[in-house]
């Protein structure tokens, strides 16, 4: 396949570096800094039981987003805050039967991005703990998976072809990525996943953030452990309004099991936090919150988790 990947952090990064590594053609478009960076030493990962470099021809990069032109796919990576950002700059060079899927933590991205791409766009939930600590470096901590499936009803409804994502199209993704070592489900039930992944980026990103320790760490702590808790009855809460029901004795144990699969996991809000940059936490805390509004639903310990990281982020001289 030709794939591109829209937005080479943590998350593209290795992704697509795994796709490449398989053989696959990938264009990765990034900001100049990391693409200058990729260009000039390649683009490493670094896992557990190995490590690669892909350096160009092996790999495509820029900053352009005429790098799309002739690809099948893209992976668009970026964060939920740079969305409608990055699909005007897609837009005008997306071949006419390109794919595009969403791996960005939240539920509305792929609507967001279609909104702006006028054409479906795959949601994605993605499973991995990976970090970049310095241009053109990824860390792979664990996990690697995603699940995808076909777009949803509202999607659907604004589609002028409603028909376009097929579950051929689906199937044809989910082997070229597993025979790259990307284990992939297809599922009817990626509405349900995508809240569920909400749900524990809610439970943990925020106060990971705030704390600046890891996911085992959390965990240890009972008094946060009860914080947590009270964070996951409100998104059941939320999500059940909204149409999705979760389990909420199997969402606890879910995100129990994320601090022992993922102890020395810094949240992704974390990291950005550390480096003084604008987190995703408008559209994980935030976005229940917001839902909460408009669905009368009380949130007082999402509430509580946003204001404080927007307090953070008040200070940081980016915009």
């Amino acid at each position: 396949m030709r794939i591109a990947v829209m937005g080479t952090g943590a998350v593209g990064g290795y992704f697509g570096g795994m796709l490449a590594k398989a053989g696959h053609s990938v264009s990765f478009i990034a900001r100049d800094r990391q693409a200058k960076a990729i260009a000039a030493g390649g683009l490493s990962i670094r896992s557990a039981n190995w490590q690669c470099t892909l350096k160009v021809p092996q790999i495509h990069v820029s900053s352009d987003p005429r790098l799309l032109a002739d690809v099948e796919g893209v992976m668009l990576c970026v964060k939920s805050t740079d969305t409608e950002d990055a699909a005007l700059q897609m837009r005008a060079h997306l071949p006419k039967h390109c794919w595009v899927m969403s791996l960005q933590n939240g539920v509305d991205n792929p609507i967001r991005a279609q909104q702006v791409l006028d054409r479906l766009v795959i949601p994605a939930v993605v499973y991995v703990a990976t970090a970049m600590p310095e241009l053109g470096l990824i860390e792979h901590f664990g996990r690697g998976d995603l699940v995808i499936g076909p777009p949803s009803e509202a999607q659907r409804q604004l589609a002028r072809d409603p028909n376009t994502i097929t579950q051929e199209l689906l199937a044809h993704i989910r082997d070229s990525f597993m025979a790259s070592g990307i284990p992939v489900e297809v599922s009817d039930k990626v509405q349900q996943a995508l809240w569920a992944k909400l749900l524990v980026n809610c439970t943990y990103n925020a106060i990971s953030a705030l704390a600046q320790v890891d996911y085992g760490t959390l965990a240890a702590h009972s008094a946060i452990q009860q914080t947590m808790h009270a964070v996951i009855e409100e998104v059941v809460a939320v999500s059940a309004a909204a149409g999705v029901n979760l389990d909420l004795a199997q969402a606890i144990q879910i995100c129990e099991k994320i601090a022992q699969a993922m102890p020395k996991q810094l949240s992704s809000t974390a990291q950005d936090i550390a480096r003084k940059k604008r987190s995703e936490i408008d559209h994980l805390n935030g976005f229940v919150v917001r839902e909460g509004q408009r669905l009368s639903v009380a949130t007082p310990v999402n509430q509580t988790l946003h204001a404080l990281v927007k307090l953070i982020e008040s200070e940081f001289s980016e915009a």
